[in-house]
């Protein structure tokens, strides 16, 4: 039984203020006019979503930071410039000292000390006030500074709030860099680090682990695809399960029990390390991202949808007991990345996907295109649409926050019927302050 899905609306196309962007030349040679990467939360306590962009040196070191508000006003904005984060990077929004007010978690760059670009020497890990971007607190720990390294195990470093230490909420983070994960608590302590043994292209970590309470002890442990790591930062299991471990999640699989999830030839794990699911090599030979929810409202949920064969349109829906039920293509999108769940008619509804400025739903049907949505600019590999599911609009439904790093605009989609009436505020939650981006 198919869902109907409320059409999209064209919320808001917000442009970046101009006194924000920048103007450079892409990987292509062509000049571009831009913003930079985009995170999204309250960050000045009004109960309306706020948007924080910021840029970097050539390397992965943000030198630039901006926030503005749902109309375009200008909250704040620190250091100069910057060019185009290579990758989706090192800023998080979130209250992390539970004061009630809300703070940017971040890496930031040190123009005091010399350094290669592939070295962090000259980097400090930093929370900044929401409201007026100023330094609350900032630290440069060896475990941070003394790293480097390059390839594409190096660019991709995200930080991603977690609960180490089993507080009420999150108030530590954890950053990934390279081959080792550094975690770290609202003081700027550090509380471990852990190095993992496999490094090579294709065949090491998840390049963006993933957080989550796998064993109902209150706390998080990290999932890298090829290790589990509690929250003391000890490895619960290391195992090189399958090459091209691109997606990882630690969420609620069978019967409600919390798994980590594991794209290498399609892995499903227990905390102990038992293989709950492997559907192998030859039905996953590059699990490039991998999805789940409860996609098909005619089937026992939740379902996985991953795309198997690498950066291609392919994809496949699993139940979770193994069964390949479906298999489809998405449409095209640069890089064939980018697809995200989207709770689209609430969260006791059936998820859809998104994917390239379309909606899919389990089944493998198109079911929207996002109206007034231009095609991308900026290089062919990386200027795409990336995408935020967030209840703007405060009516239990998610919208679509895209953003185009290569761009000046922001759009934002809400499912009909809208009904300002029934806003409630926007409360950030962790598919905001933790969000996908890419994988």
């Amino acid at each position: 039984m198919q869902e109907k899905h409320g059409k999209p609306i064209l919320y808001k196309k917000l442009n970046i203020p101009e006194e924000l962007l920048t103007t450079s030349k892409d990987e292509d040679g062509n000049m571009q006019t831009y913003g930079g990467d985009v995170r999204i939360g309250d960050l000045d306590g009004d109960d309306q979503v706020d948007f924080l962009i910021f840029r970097n040196t050539d390397g992965t070191k943000p030198v630039f930071m901006a926030a503005f508000n749902l109309d375009g006003r200008i909250l704040w904005k620190v250091g100069d410039d910057g060019l185009q984060p290579v990758r989706p990077g090192p800023a998080a929004i979130h209250d992390i000292d539970a004061d009630g007010k809300t703070e940017v978690i971040c890496l930031f760059h040190n123009p005091d000390i010399e350094s290669k670009p592939d070295e962090l020497k000259d980097v400090v890990v930093q929370i900044r006030s929401g409201q007026t971007g100023e330094v609350k607190k900032e630290a440069a720990p060896p475990e941070l500074t003394n790293r480097s390294g390059s390839g594409p195990n190096w660019v991709h470093q995200r930080i991603l709030l977690a609960n180490f230490r089993g507080n009420e909420k999150p108030r530590d983070f954890v950053i990934k860099l390279g081959d080792t994960l550094v975690a770290f608590d609202d003081d700027l302590n550090v509380l471990w680090k852990y190095t993992t043994k496999w490094n090579e292209y294709g065949k090491c970590s998840a390049y963006i682990p993933s957080v989550g309470d796998i064993n109902g002890d209150g706390k998080d442990e990290v999932n890298g695809g090829y290790y589990l790591i509690s929250a003391e930062g000890d490895p619960l299991w290391e195992k090189q399960l399958g090459w091209h471990m691109d997606s990882v999640a630690i969420t609620q699989w069978d019967k409600g029990n919390m798994r980590a999830i594991c794209s290498g030839f399609g892995h499903v794990m227990d905390h102990e390390g038992n293989v709950i699911l492997k559907l192998s090599e030859e039905i996953v030979p590059h699990g490039q991202e991998a999805r789940v929810a409860n996609f098909l409202p005619d089937s026992e949920g939740p379902e996985m949808i991953i795309r198997y064969n690498a950066h291609n349109t392919d994809v496949i829906v699993v139940s979770n007991k193994g069964e390949v039920l479906r298999k489809f293509n998405l449409n095209y999108s640069p890089n064939n990345t980018g697809m995200e769940v989207v709770y689209w008619n609430g969260p006791d509804k059936a998820a859809i996907l998104y994917n390239g400025g379309m909606l899919f739903d389990g089944y493998g049907n198109q079911v929207y295109v996002m109206p007034e949505l231009p095609e991308p600019v900026g290089p062919s590999r990386m200027g795409w649409y990336h995408c935020i599911p967030a209840d703007v609009c405060g009516d239990k439904r998610e919208e679509l926050v895209l953003y185009n790093p290569w761009d000046r605009y922001i759009y934002i989609y809400t499912p009909e019927p809208l009904d300002p009436e029934k806003f409630s505020g926007y409360r950030p939650e962790a598919r905001q302050y933790n969000p996908r981006l890419m994988d």
